[in-house]
């Protein structure tokens, strides 16, 4: 049984640290409620298959002790901060400039919501990013595979971790997409929802600032 396992007790800190980290604001949470709320659950649950993808990436080089050595070299550490900055501040313009959406009257009781959508590659491929190009991620799980798992811990089992850690992550912003996607709670988020995105853009823009920020300090 896994539970009796020596790995059990690792594993549990493992779930807890990670639903600490995922469950808190940041910018995976700010993107993916923003493509819920805007086209809907079905293109939230892509942007959260993106975000749990960029997941594997980072569990990859921590495996292979890539994530030791980014932290190590400072100008690498320098460039992939620039790079998740500007990627976050660029999201973030846009959010800021969102208007009104013209949804129809509640009439009925079943609200009317204009149909919009983006190509669920586009919608992968943000939610991988976000995820990929978050530094704070790639130092947790720096912390992770350096003082929470074992040096002794098999890789196999590592692996196992970082598919759950992928799967988890996936399964909450999936969770949270069909939550915010639910017609009546996206209904009045679209009625007042530039304001949704305008605080979605402002979260982003303050981590993007906050990157900048820590370069020269």
């Amino acid at each position: 049984m896994f539970w009796e396992s020596p790995y059990f007790q690792e594993f549990l800190t493992i779930a807890v640290l990670h639903f600490l980290a995922v469950a808190s604001p940041g910018p995976d949470f700010a993107v993916v409620s923003r493509y819920a709320v805007r086209y809907g659950a079905g293109i939230g649950f892509w942007v959260s298959l993106g975000v749990g993808l960029g997941i594997l990436v980072h569990v990859t080089y921590s495996i292979l002790g890539l994530s030791l050595i980014i932290h190590e070299t400072p100008w690498l550490y320098k460039l992939l901060n620039v790079a998740a900055a500007g990627y976050f501040l660029w999201l973030a313009y846009h959010l800021l400039q969102s208007k009104p959406e013209p949804v129809a009257a509640q009439d009925s009781a079943q609200p009317q919501i204009p149909t919009q959508t983006i190509k669920r590659r586009k919608a992968l491929w943000t939610g991988f990013l976000t995820n990929g190009l978050n530094v704070k991620a790639t130092m947790f799980f720096l912390a992770l595979f350096t003082s929470v798992i074992a040096v002794t811990t098999p890789t196999q089992v590592k692996v196992g971790y970082g598919m759950y850690l992928a799967l988890a992550t996936f399964a909450w912003f999936a969770l949270l997409s069909v939550l915010l996607g639910r017609t009546r709670l996206r209904f009045w988020l679209l009625k007042h929802g530039y304001w949704f995105d305008r605080l979605m853009g402002l979260l982003l823009g303050l981590l993007g600032l906050k990157f900048l920020f820590e370069l020269w300090v």
